[in-house]
């Protein structure tokens, strides 16, 4: 393999783990709007039912957010975990090939 055509392999390569990076944070972003939209109505009820209406009101709120961040953070450990993955082996399948 040619020295131009190993750099162009690198570029190829380099540019791959860039998209799949920039998909990463879009898929991040866009699990942790679906979630809190999908799952609103469903836990503010939820709590409400709990509390009630007449102790439900902030710390209902309280109890919701909380929820939600967990949800959310642990979308977003498990993607950063598959990126991660899917990076290296991109990087170990380069230095197979090298």
């Amino acid at each position: 393999m040619s020295d131009r055509e190993v750099k162009r392999k690198k570029n190829r390569d380099e540019f791959k783990v860039e998209l799949l990076q920039s998909f990463a944070a879009l898929i991040t972003a866009a699990f942790g709007l679906v979630a809190a939209l999908a799952w609103n109505e469903a836990i503010k009820t939820t709590i409400n039912e709990f509390l009630g209406t007449e102790h439900g009101g902030i710390i209902a709120l309280y109890v919701y957010a909380i929820i939600v961040t967990v949800i959310a953070v642990l979308f977003t450990l498990w993607i950063a975990r598959a990126t991660k993955k899917a990076k290296s082996l991109i990087v170990d399948d380069d230095e197979e090939e090298e």
